[in-house]
């Protein structure tokens, strides 16, 4: 249970759907039968209880032993089988391990074999496919761009990226003089920058930024404390879209 409620937590966070299968003894496999109906019989138990639905894949089974197997879907609708829990009574009779149990007699394990994101690069790849670039902030890898609106104001504009680069955000400061402000944006838009923060002589004095989206919404002037916790307040909730999360 504890395995498919780790699961439900990740994929949830991650925005998807999932299916679950009970794969069965294939038809070449190790060891005996009572141990194999009894590993099956626990981890049908482990579904009902979890209580979501599943379906049965009989004879896809590891040769070693039953599995759940977890799929998503991508952006295409395509299915990827990409967590997958696995109970292994095999190996710990090849290497003999035991365990001294709270009785004091020794006891045979089971492992059991959990992987949850599957393949790293494969889930990064359907992650990609499915956010369309545009990933939430709590994961994204460009988080806020600052933007001065001129040459003047590129100090503060470094000062207020090093706070919340400080604070643990992935910030970047645009101090290219070759653009203007209004490209400095768009390019932070086009990067997918959840946030652009554009500083002036009025944010400067007051120790706010003007504030808006990659969608171009503009939410104005804020101080950088507040627009700090804010941004804690989407990490913590693994916010997936921030305008479900409007500023205050």
């Amino acid at each position: 249970m504890g395995c498919l409620n780790f699961l439900e937590h990740v994929y949830t966070n991650f925005g998807f759907t999932f299916q679950l299968k009970l794969s069965t003894r294939p038809e070449k496999y190790l060891g005996d039968l009572e141990a194999w109906n009894q590993a099956e019989k626990a981890l049908e138990d482990s579904l009902n209880k979890f209580g979501k639905p599943w379906q049965l894949n009989p004879g896809d089974g590891a040769f070693y032993g039953p599995k759940i197997d977890i799929t998503i879907q991508d952006a295409l609708r395509r299915s990827h089988q990409c967590a997958t829990i696995q109970l292994d009574f095999q190996l710990p009779e090849r290497f003999n391990l035991t365990y001294v149990s709270e009785t004091g007699e020794k006891k045979r394990p089971v492992i059991i074999h959990r992987a949850i994101l599957g393949s790293v690069e494969r889930m990064i790849a359907i992650l990609s496919e499915s956010y369309a670039g545009k990933w939430p902030f709590w994961l994204s890898p460009r988080q806020v761009c600052v933007v001065p609106i001129g040459p003047a104001y590129d100090d503060y504009a470094i000062q207020v990226k090093g706070k919340l680069f400080a604070a643990g955000f992935m910030s970047e400061a645009d101090i290219d003089h070759g653009d203007t402000l209004n490209k400095k944006v768009r390019n932070a838009q086009l990067a997918q920058f959840n946030y652009i923060l554009v500083v002036g002589e009025r944010e400067k004095s007051s120790g706010t930024v003007n504030v808006r989206t990659r969608d171009n919404k503009v939410h104005g002037e804020m101080s950088v404390e507040d627009l700090i916790q804010h941004f804690n307040k989407l990490v913590d909730d693994k916010t997936l879209s921030e305008d479900t999360q409007p500023l205050k």
